[in-house]
């Protein structure tokens, strides 16, 4: 029952990791924006005209504050809608055509390159191709105006825009393939903990028909017997030991057919005992053994989880159960208390002897007996604790569950 929230929180982590892997897949293209707007910049200060506040001369300072404005934006727009992102790259392809138009031996052709990559990386694929061609059709438009280049520079700086185009293109097929790879995985992954989880139901399902059909009838049929048998006792007039001792094995058959009835309701995912049913188990074992038997609650009562209310309650049947079985108690007492990271329960028992007697420990001097173990194995699948030992009075078993 641990294992299925453990597999989704595996699953969610594997999801995430994927979606950040597919947001980190743009970042390559920061380092070549701001390398792009730094050259274009600087060049930009060293050639004639340069920017200004007159003319030609505001015109670059214009499209320089454009230009760097874009970038900014384009790095920063990689969850935004497609329309405004594809604007923005029409920004910085205009801003760097008027600069090639009116710095012929600028570099500002060199902001077409984070454009057109931005766009094969980020736009679908009929909006990247438009955006290459416009920023091919601009380039050429702007050395046109120009006329101060030679054709073989027009043609490879043509060549190099669509070259950053189909370098940003095999990226995108690449970086898809491996997202696709990665839902895989994470698909495969989860088909595989629901047919375990399946698997799991299927034998879960199996034990609770065979413990129906052979422990339940059991028990069923050993409870009617001793029922047989105390009529017949009180009607022979049998002695008052005897009958009290039918009694208290019918109320016990009573009992251990009514925790099979839960097992198996357990075993088919149905309702769970919790901490609710404490209280049944102390009322029961006080009419059983005579001894007094309180049970406490402190604090506010809240939602443990249904591992954690499970271990709660079978922790401290379990604890009765060896009460029962390894001593003769005063009085016993329960406490479940709710703190801020889970639950404490304490099952103690009080002795006249101030200690003297294997209670909650069982047979074993040292405290580590089946039922002890088991306690604890139950503690530690949920990250709690269990603790165990003699006290000045009897015997105390402290378990505490994270919640």
């Amino acid at each position: 029952m641990l294992a299925k929230p453990a597999s989704k929180r595996r699953t969610r982590i594997r999801t995430a990791s994927y979606s950040r892997r597919v947001a980190n897949s743009y970042r390559w293209l920061r380092p070549l924006a701001i390398a792009a707007t730094a050259f274009v910049v600087t060049a930009a200060f060293q050639t004639h005209p340069g920017p200004g506040t007159h003319g030609r001369h505001l015109a670059v300072s214009a499209a320089l504050v454009a230009l760097a404005v874009a970038m900014v934006a384009m790095v920063r727009l990689a969850e935004r809608p497609v329309w405004l992102l594809a604007g923005v790259l029409v920004v910085v392809i205009a801003s760097s055509a008027t600069l090639v138009a009116l710095q012929p031996d600028g570099l500002g052709f060199l902001a077409m390159f984070p454009a057109v990559s931005g766009g094969g990386l980020r736009l679908p694929i009929r909006t990247s191709r438009v955006i290459a061609g416009v920023a091919v059709g601009a380039l050429a438009a702007a050395w046109t105006v120009a006329r101060q280049h030679p054709v073989v520079g027009v043609v490879l700086n043509e060549f190099g825009v669509l070259a950053f185009y189909v370098i940003a293109m095999f990226a995108r097929r690449l970086r898809e393939s491996n997202d696709h790879a990665q839902r895989l995985i994470v698909e495969l992954e989860a088909s595989r903990e629901a047919r375990a989880e399946a698997a799991a139901l299927a034998e879960r399902q199996r034990l609770a028909r065979e413990m129906h059909d052979v422990l339940a009838h059991s028990l069923s049929g050993l409870l009617l017997n001793l029922e047989g048998a105390r009529l017949l006792a009180r009607r022979q007039q049998a002695p008052d030991d005897l009958v009290e001792s039918l009694d208290r094995a019918h109320r016990l058959a009573k009992a251990g057919l009514v925790e099979a009835r839960r097992a198996i309701a357990v075993l088919r995912d149905d309702e769970l005992p919790g901490a609710a049913r404490i209280a049944e188990l102390a009322a029961e074992f006080e009419q059983d053994s005579g001894a007094p038997c309180h049970f406490d609650v402190v604090g506010a009562e809240r939602e443990l989880g249904s591992d954690g209310r499970l271990t709660l309650y079978r922790v401290a049947q379990e604890a009765l159960t060896n009460i029962r079985k390894h001593a003769q108690p005063q009085r016993v007492e329960l406490q479940l208390s709710y703190e801020p990271a889970g639950a404490r329960l304490t099952v103690e028992d009080f002795h006249a002897d101030h200690g003297g007697a294997d209670a909650i420990g069982l047979l074993p001097r040292d405290g580590t007996g089946y039922g002890l173990t088991g306690m604890r194995e139950r503690a530690e699948l949920l990250g709690g604790t269990l603790a165990a030992g003699r006290t000045e009075h009897g015997f105390r078993v402290e378990l505490w569950v994270p919640g």
